[in-house]
């Protein structure tokens, strides 16, 4: 679970990425800014992705903040009209995210003892 996590993470980072300098450089659909945050939200969560695979304590919160952001920009780019691709984003992310969760308790030693 934590490498399909991880691998969709990265997937979905790297598309934000060339979305974000697609816009940037071509379309001009937003303002910069907003392409520029793609991108770096898009790297952050990159950066992210590999801290949820080897564990690294709040790689996981640090992703989802990644994530978060990168709906936040999504939702301003699209505008009001356009709801369907929004929740579509909204729940891959949520299903990454705890994809992540889950596979972060199975991997953890001592995680059946807890519960």
């Amino acid at each position: 679970m934590l490498t399909a996590a991880t691998l969709g993470m990265a997937g979905y980072a790297v598309y934000a990425i060339v979305e974000g300098l697609i816009d940037l450089l071509w379309w001009s659909r937003v303002e910069a800014w907003a392409n520029v945050g793609s991108v770096v939200f898009g790297l952050l969560l990159i950066a992210a992705a590999a801290f949820v695979r080897v564990l690294i304590p709040g790689g996981l919160a640090l992703a989802l903040g990644a994530l978060l952001g990168l709906q936040a920009l999504s939702i301003h780019a699209a505008g009001s009209l356009e709801m369907v691709p929004q929740v579509v984003r909204g729940s891959v992310a949520a299903l990454l995210v705890l994809l992540a969760y889950m596979g972060a308790r199975r991997s953890r030693p001592g995680a059946d003892d807890a519960a």
